[in-house]
């Protein structure tokens, strides 16, 4: 009966090896949404919004800072983003923008993390992607949310 296990132990660990990298992926899966300290993107069958760092002197978004976004729909040929952040429930930043060749003010494409209400401190952003009707109508098509620190 002891001859046995060796084996039995080596075919254990084989198998508590082969269910811990099943199990990565799964565990790993809610990091990368963007909601958590560092860029990240969000994909839904309607677009796709990834927040882009611009001038980040670390991996996360800070106060001051800039952001963009990268986006991509099949649903509009002129995808906007708006984008909002809060502190303690009370909005301390707004702006939106549109992301597509002909947007007349490209430069606006770049979010500075700062406002007159927002003179410092830790602030979570939610951008919305969406789609804008001939109505003034906005179709969400994905949202991010992210946390920008002091």
């Amino acid at each position: 009966m002891r001859k046995n296990a060796p084996a039995r132990l080596v075919l254990l660990l084989i198998a508590a090896a082969v269910t811990c990298l099943a199990l990565a992926p799964v565990a790993l899966a809610g990091k990368s949404g963007g909601g958590g300290k560092g860029a990240g993107g969000k994909t839904s069958t309607k677009g796709t919004i990834e927040l882009v760092l611009v001038n980040s002197a670390d991996t996360v978004a800070n106060w001051g800072e800039q952001v963009r976004f990268t986006v991509s729909t099949t649903a509009t040929s002129e995808p906007r983003v708006d984008l909002k952040c809060y502190q303690g429930g009370t909005l301390v930043y707004a702006g939106t923008t549109g992301y597509y060749d002909s947007y007349p003010w490209p430069w606006t494409q770049t979010f500075t993390l700062y406002s007159q209400s927002w003179t410092g401190g830790d602030a979570d952003c939610t951008a919305v992607l969406y789609k804008l009707a001939n109505t003034g109508s906005k179709t969400t098509l994905n949202s991010l949310s992210f946390h920008a620190f002091a």
